[in-house]
């Protein structure tokens, strides 16, 4: 068991990695927003993290083993960051909270789409949306018959953005 930990409960040990309040809104941010470099994370987050907090939270990513960190060869100080295959596998824990928070707490529509696609489209869509996302982070290749899910996601968002502005 890790010295740091408060025990070896795996609810606690996953609360102690993921708990805080940052961790997972910047792993969805890159997972269902394609945001891969810094600049992204910070200039486009919901939420406005600081960007001393996100620079926190990237290397606290990185070193627990959720995010891979790549030099972007097009520039020196820009890199990308992968999810790893134990962050995609979040995809269902993620599901699940967007579903509790759709049915519980005061969520606009535009930021509750995604939480319902993937709410009717069950583990299946889920199983669908993590081969595309190792297809993306992890080079894995996508099957042949494989249909784009965060596209699908992305244009739901949109739509309902396009919905809620004003006449």
């Amino acid at each position: 068991m890790n010295d740091d930990a408060r025990s070896g409960c795996p609810i606690n040990l996953a609360l102690e990695t993921l708990g805080d309040r940052w961790s997972l809104i910047v792993i969805r941010d890159i997972m269902f927003g394609n945001r891969r470099h810094y600049r992204e994370l910070l200039g486009q987050s919901e939420e406005g993290i600081a960007s001393n907090i996100l620079a926190d939270r990237l290397k606290k990513l990185v070193a627990k083993g959720l995010l891979t960190r790549t030099d972007d060869p097009s520039h020196k100080q820009k890199a990308f960051y992968n999810l790893t295959e134990p962050a995609i596998a979040l995809v269902p824990l993620l599901a699940h909270m967007g579903a509790w928070g759709r049915r519980h707490l005061p969520t606009t529509p535009e930021l509750a789409i995604r939480a319902q696609l993937l709410e009717e489209g069950g583990p299946p869509l889920w199983e669908d949306f993590m081969t595309e996302l190792r297809h993306a982070h992890l080079g894995v290749a996508l099957p042949a018959a494989h249909v784009p899910v965060l596209a699908r996601l992305t244009a739901a968002y949109e739509a309902e953005v396009a919905r809620q502005r004003p006449a």
